[in-house]
């Protein structure tokens, strides 16, 4: 599922094959599938004859630029969400490995929005879940610091002193803004904490093993292509013990979402 590494393949993509392409025509065939406000007919004149001039990321939101080539000042911002099961696909490309808990058939009806480029190419987010939208001039500061760029400071103050469980807290994309279900799982498994834990009762020492925890599982797994390469990946199943001492893992619902995690070393 999209998580902030599959996001930020996706904005490379988009960085690399659809800035500087004017848009012809925007394609919003799912009305339900444009938020905030927005509908499939103002987005359609707000973007038409604009150009890509940036594709930025905060968290798991893909922020894409516009410029006016009629007038040559700035456009929207156009808003793009992948939820839990969307994909970006730009001339044919699709971003990122193949997600692993949703269909990677290219089936039409899945395209939920698109942008038709002058040059005869398309930017389409293909979505089997319809569970991702787009949206326009979104509000940035709505999400917290982003995961890849995390401080030790923005990492004390995203938990302060909550007694929320710690992975709920890690969840929250106005706290921290690109953590989902797997990196917080790899990352509280490498830091041997539990995931239930109140997130505000951590000691020094804890926070920024944490911290270490959380820098080093969005570096490596994002060499090894995304978030489901993490070493717990493989043992996320009723059963799966912990590679690194053999017990069998806990499997709760923290957060809304379901957790692994390691009864023996994770405190």
């Amino acid at each position: 599922m999209p998580e902030i590494l599959e996001v930020e393949s996706a904005r490379q993509v988009i960085a690399d094959r659809a800035l500087g392409r004017t848009i012809a025509r925007v394609e919003a065939p799912d009305a339900w599938f444009v938020k905030r406000g927005a509908t499939p007919a103002t987005v359609r004149v707000a973007l038409k004859g604009h150009t890509l001039t940036a594709a930025r990321r905060r968290g798991k939101q893909l922020l894409v630029d516009t410029a006016s080539d009629a007038h040559g000042g700035s456009g929207p911002t156009l808003g793009l969400h992948l939820g839990m099961s969307g994909r970006v696909i730009v001339d044919g490309e699709a971003a990122g490995d193949p997600l692993i808990y949703a269909s990677n058939r290219d089936v039409a009806e899945w395209r939920r929005f698109g942008l038709r480029f002058a040059d005869g190419g398309a930017l389409w987010l293909r979505d089997p879940r319809r569970l991702g939208g787009v949206e326009l001039d979104p509000d940035e500061d709505r999400l917290g610091p982003d995961a890849l760029s995390l401080s030790l400071v923005e990492l004390r103050a995203a938990l302060g002193r909550s007694r929320a469980p710690l992975k709920a807290i890690l969840m929250d994309q106005s706290r921290i803004a690109g953590l989902g279900n797997l990196l917080c799982d790899e990352a509280l498994w490498r830091a041997g904490l539990d995931p239930a834990r109140p997130a505000g009762g951590l000691t020094d020492t804890e926070l920024r093993t944490l911290h270490r925890a959380i820098r080093t599982t969005v570096r490596v797994l994002g060499r090894r292509g995304g978030s489901h390469t993490g070493d717990l990946m493989d043992a996320r199943v009723r059963g799966g013990r912990c590679p690194r001492d053999g017990a069998e893992l806990a499997r709760r619902t923290i957060g809304g979402r379901t957790t692994y995690s390691c009864p023996v070393h994770q405190v």
